[in-house]
């Protein structure tokens, strides 16, 4: 039996995500019209050929116009990230809208409820953060693991941590305090990497950030060397990479703004727009698309609000501990007379 044709001129309008129709449905009701396009009577035709060839031309068809695909989120919805840093990172954490919590925010609107553990301690480096991975990160058994470090490798000076053995042999490195034995920004990095590995956990690289927004700076010089080593680490070790310093390099340069910092407070802590740059740079590292990462923006006025209201409490704790203190500073008994 021949099927009867029925041409249309209309073409058959692609399903997409946002129809409210499941893949199934969607594919079915897309099939139906196609059919129709062709000409062909979609009930007479799917009684005159078999299930395989049905499958088979459904197939082809989409082969030449295919459905649109979404990127695929790396985090899963119940996964925990810790978040392995420095101040930067302490910061993206205690700050309502600091990057931590961004990146948290970003996923939940994309329908990722992901638990973060924050790691971040003010001051630390490479050699601080690899004596405190178990305590800090490993024990409590995250997914995945965010590595924000070398600023403060760099930035102390001869407080810092050599990038290498030659660099170890070519300076003097002082510690401090009761400071671990200082390695190599090298080995020390590898050795947390190989460690998370190994306890199940995933590593995403974070390219250290600024050190001052001019670029040429000697610090900023003199940190380029370690970023080369993350981008070839984690070239060499298939890690997912959020590459927030060539991120940072490229706006600062187009926001041109010479003397003033557009995306830091002091030149190295983030203000509201470096927190956003360092979200967006890892959530496009977790797999997020455009589409994505514009949702995820959208959900972070709520968090400026948080962040502003936080802000103006701290502000009048401040004033009213301030007050306080000169209050009891004018109450205070007179000396003695001699």
């Amino acid at each position: 039996m021949e099927a009867r044709r029925t041409k249309t001129s209309t073409p058959p309008p692609l399903p997409t995500p946002d129809q409210g129709l499941d893949g199934a449905r969607a594919l079915h009701a897309w099939s139906e019209s196609a059919l129709a396009t062709a000409g062909v009577d979609a009930e007479n035709w799917r009684m005159t050929r078999s299930p395989r060839f049905v499958f088979a031309t459904v197939a082809a068809c989409l082969a030449f116009h295919p459905l649109p695909i979404r990127a695929e989120i790396a985090v899963k919805s119940g996964e925990k990230i810790a978040f392995l840093g420095d101040s930067i990172t302490q910061g993206g954490w205690s700050n309502p809208a600091g990057y931590v919590n961004l990146v948290i925010a970003g996923l939940a609107a994309n329908g990722v409820n992901a638990t973060p553990i924050p790691a971040g301690i003010s001051g630390h480096k490479s050699n601080q953060m690899l004596e405190r991975l178990e305590r800090d990160v490993l024990r409590k058994k995250p997914n995945w693991m965010t590595l924000s470090c070398g600023v403060n490798d760099v930035w102390h000076g001869k407080l810092g941590v050599p990038l290498d053995d030659a660099q170890t042999a070519a300076g003097t490195y002082e510690k401090r305090g009761n400071e671990p034995d200082k390695g190599t920004y090298q080995k020390n990095i590898t050795q947390i990497v190989e460690r998370a590995q190994a306890a199940g956990v995933q590593p995403v690289i974070l390219t250290a950030t600024v050190i001052k927004e001019d670029l040429n700076t000697p610090e900023n010089k003199a940190l380029a060397p370690y970023n080369a080593f993350l981008r070839d680490l984690a070239k060499s070790k298939k890690l997912r990479i959020a590459d927030l310093n060539a991120n940072f390099q490229e706006r600062i340069k187009a926001a041109n703004t010479p003397g003033k910092n557009a995306f830091t407070s002091d030149g190295v802590h983030m203000n509201g727009e470096g927190n956003k740059l360092m979200a967006l740079g890892v959530l496009k590292a977790l797999g997020l698309d455009d589409a994505q990462l514009k949702k995820a923006q959208e959900a972070w006025p709520a968090l400026d609000a948080k962040a502003a209201e936080a802000a103006k409490a701290a502000a009048a704790k401040k004033a009213a501990d301030a007050a306080k203190k000169a209050a009891e500073a004018t109450k205070a008994p007179a000396p003695a007379a001699k």
